[in-house]
């Protein structure tokens, strides 16, 4: 029994610096992956709010172009364009065929 415990003690004093340096490593290992990911979450942050940014200067246009008279004048346009297809489809139909 004594010859054991004899063995331990030293086997003991250089498992303790062994083990602190491993939680030491271990401890920077996840602080440096914990760095890692808070940085790749500002970063998409940042890439939704220039994505978000993006589209509201979108829409602006999209309302700019909608509360604009100049929608009107487009609409009555292609509201045009249609009767006009409609009356040669009409006239198409009414030529007799030879």
């Amino acid at each position: 029994m004594e010859g054991t415990l004899a063995l331990l003690i030293p086997i003991m004093a250089l498992a303790i610096p062994f083990f602190a340096m491993w939680t030491k490593h271990r401890k920077e290992m996840l602080k440096m992956q914990f760095e890692a990911t808070a940085d790749s979450t500002a970063e998409r942050a940042a890439q939704y709010a220039s994505r978000v940014a993006e589209l509201e200067d979108r829409v602006r246009v999209l309302e700019r172009i909608v509360t604009d008279g100049g929608y009107d004048v487009a609409t009555q346009i292609e509201a045009l364009r249609d009767q006009r297809r409609v009356e040669e489809l009409l006239e198409d139909r009414a030529r007799p065929v030879s």
